[in-house]
């Protein structure tokens, strides 16, 4: 009969000769917490599981195994956590597009009569931040390389919200058509490579732990 992982963690832990005070200690948490893991009150996360897995020199596939409600529970933290992740993602796209349009709606509003601070203020400052926020998220909790592409609605969107201010506010003074401006467009690639490239250097850097793991895994079973 296989063992449950709560079992499997305090066999584990006395082979190395720690106490829970140790384990919690070494991994962020409360010695209470430890017990109840080890008694199969609650599970760990992934997360602890992973520092366990370290902290033992057991693979994951040996502490897993066979613990069906384990594995259970982690596929629901799993899912819980996906569907955080898409509400934020939701959340963080329509506060950028919510800036962009405010961006707009300002410069209509009275930005205009400043048009020194308002270009500096949106141009500069506050369209660049949105972009760079988002970006950075996308880097961290995005792993699909189709999230680059949205350094061209970056650049697009950046562009367009001077068209539809300082150009728009030209074309109806003058009654002449312009074009959009294209060097706009690297006030919204920048921060947006900028961004992406710093969230997925973290997020290299928050799996790196694991990755580790796994190469050891293979190198034991091989």
């Amino acid at each position: 009969m296989e063992q449950m992982i709560g079992e499997k963690l305090r066999r584990a832990r006395m082979r190395q000769g720690l106490t829970q005070e140790e384990v919690a200690d070494k991994i962020g948490v409360s010695r209470q917490t430890v017990s109840n893991w080890e008694t199969g009150k609650f599970y760990p996360d992934i997360a602890s599981v992973i520092a366990l897995s370290d902290l033992y020199a057991v693979s994951l596939d040996t502490l897993l195994k066979g613990d069906m409600k384990m594995i259970e529970h982690l596929e629901e933290s799993t899912n819980v956590v996906k569907s955080r992740k898409k509400l934020l993602h939701v959340l963080l796209l329509c506060a950028f597009l919510l800036v962009w349009v405010a961006s707009v709606a300002v410069f209509w509003l009275g930005g205009r009569q400043d048009a020194m601070g308002y270009s500096i203020l949106f141009f500069y400052i506050i369209l660049p931040a949105a972009a760079l926020g988002y970006s950075l998220f996308l880097g961290w909790e995005v792993r699909s390389p189709l999230k680059w592409f949205t350094l061209i609605a970056f650049s697009l969107l950046t562009m367009l919200a001077e068209y539809f201010t300082f150009s728009l506010a030209n074309m109806v003074a003058t009654g002449n058509f312009n074009l959009p401006a294209p060097g706009m467009l690297l006030t919204g690639l920048i921060p947006g490579m900028l961004g992406l490239g710093l969230g997925t250097f973290m997020r290299h850097l928050r799996e790196l732990p694991a990755k580790q793991q796994v190469q050891n895994d293979r190198r034991n079973d091989a």
